[in-house]
């Protein structure tokens, strides 16, 4: 029996107990020597000059150029030339990706094998997957190095806010933590260890907000991190019942995984009483950009290198497709790898003082919610197909609160068993109530943006 199937029928003491155990786990894993000397480092070079940073960049590119050259069966097929070291770190820069082609996730997607590091035994790799947005989750290795060095990333924004590691906080994320079948709060669970409340989303109906916002105001907390669309609804219900939490209690709110849009903002401050600096990043561990109080992206520049396909520019800033390639994770290469989303550069330093290269915004992932007979709005519900490797990408539509349509573009694999698979995972998270019409198709037609939203709703726009 998994512990999936136990964990909802264990009594509530239990299930704490249970969430504080998978919190010492995490916290094992991500907070280790190589985090901690990491941290120290990158607090210092996150404030010193743009110089310092492209020359740590450029080295750190250099020796990942050099790997893949060496161990990364795809790159060592293209037979690259070894790079010479160069005085100028930005020259450098430029003529080490001159080298590289663009990498496509379709290409990827095809043998991702091809891209593991021969270098290293797969005993002492993270086995991982993508967020699996469109459907389409591909397999990922991690070293555990890797994995420290995106969360000294985020530490390292944390930190400037005054946050300190075991501080207190509130989460918003895609956990199932209590039962659906629940109906009376508490709707959060503890994890004691790391002294985190995990809120659960698929409760958030318009009857128990009430007891949501109770808690933002009676459980401790210094931050609070999540989905946008999720803090965005509590913040409303804060609002329309007039209790905003008091200004000072809170330092700082920390958005991730979703698109942070300015509507979000704006209810989510004002709620919240708190700044936003938002983060992004993606689950390939190839790129990391933190915010600033001017409300910018800032790219961690020892995490990755990102580019811009210019489309656009003005005098100000240069906007297009990314192209990024990750320099910490030697069990992988990506590199100048089209990530999918689009980013605005800007070509001014930024007001807020720190160095480096600044993105304006970066459009990634943006969905409606998918609203349940029960009056639940549920956001971000690409963890339904998170372990769906059969499934090429799959769309959900909505017309009405009875029903949902999902539609499944199959890989050869995909057979009976993995329908009931993806059927359980879309249960778990809405219920038994709901209409579920799966269909498979051929292929999914994008935006005229040409941009792919896994969640198009009638009746939960994103944008209310």
């Amino acid at each position: 029996m998994s512990l999936e199937s136990v964990y909802p029928r264990l009594p509530l003491p239990l299930q704490n107990l249970a969430c504080s155990f998978a919190g010492w786990q995490r916290a094992r894993a991500r907070f280790t020597p190589h985090f901690h000397r990491t941290l120290a480092a990158w607090l210092a070079s996150g404030r010193s000059s743009n110089e310092a940073l492209r020359r740590i960049q450029y080295e750190r590119l250099r020796r990942a150029v050099d790997r893949a050259r060496r161990f990364v069966p795809f790159y060592r097929d293209l037979d690259l030339p070894a790079a010479p070291p160069v005085e100028d770190p930005e020259e450098g820069i430029a003529r080490l990706l001159s080298e590289l082609p663009v990498l496509e996730k379709a290409t990827y997607r095809d043998d991702p094998e091809r891209f593991l590091a021969s270098d290293l035994s797969k005993d002492r790799l993270l086995k991982g997957k993508t967020s699996g947005t469109t459907g389409t989750a591909l397999p990922l290795w991690y070293t555990p190095e890797a994995v420290a060095e995106e969360y000294a990333a985020v530490w390292r924004l944390r930190r400037w806010q005054g946050i300190d590691l075991y501080d207190p906080s509130f989460t918003f994320g895609g956990q199932m933590l209590v039962p659906l079948t629940q109906s009376r709060p508490p709707y959060w669970r503890r994890n004691a260890w790391g002294r985190q409340t995990l809120f659960s989303l698929y409760h958030m109906t318009e009857e128990n907000l009430p007891a949501y916002v109770d808690a933002m105001h009676r459980l401790p907390a210094v931050y609070v991190q999540g989905y946008p669309s999720s803090l965005h609804l509590l913040g409303r219900a804060m609002l329309e019942a007039g209790r905003p939490l008091p200004a000072g209690k809170l330092k700082a709110v920390l958005p991730s995984s979703e698109s942070l849009l300015a509507f979000h903002r704006k209810v989510i401050e004002a709620a919240f009483s708190a700044p936003i600096f938002d983060r992004y990043g993606t689950s390939e561990l190839v790129v990391s950009m933190t915010g600033c109080e001017e409300g910018r992206l800032h790219v961690d520049m020892e995490f990755g290198v990102v580019e811009v396909e210019v489309e656009e520019e003005t005098p100000e800033w240069v906007r297009g497709p990314l192209l990024v390639s990750g320099l910490g994770n030697d069990a992988m290469g990506l590199l100048r790898y089209r990530i999918g989303d689009v980013g605005t550069r800007s070509k001014q330093p930024c007001g807020c003082g720190r160095p480096g290269e600044v993105f304006l915004d970066v459009d990634g992932r943006i969905e409606d919610y998918v609203v349940t007979p029960d009056g639940r709005w549920i956001g971000r519900l690409d963890h339904i197909f998170k372990e769906q490797l059969d499934v090429a990408e799959a769309q959900i539509l909505q017309e009405t609160a009875e029903a949902i349509e999902v539609r499944v573009v199959p890989r050869s694999s995909f057979d009976e068993r993995t329908e009931e698979a993806l059927l359980k995972e879309i249960r778990a998270r809405l219920g038994e109530a709901i209409r579920i019409d799966l269909r498979r198709v051929d292929a999914i037609p994008r935006e005229a943006n040409g941009k792919f939203r896994a969640v198009k709703s009638a009746i939960g726009r994103a944008d209310r």
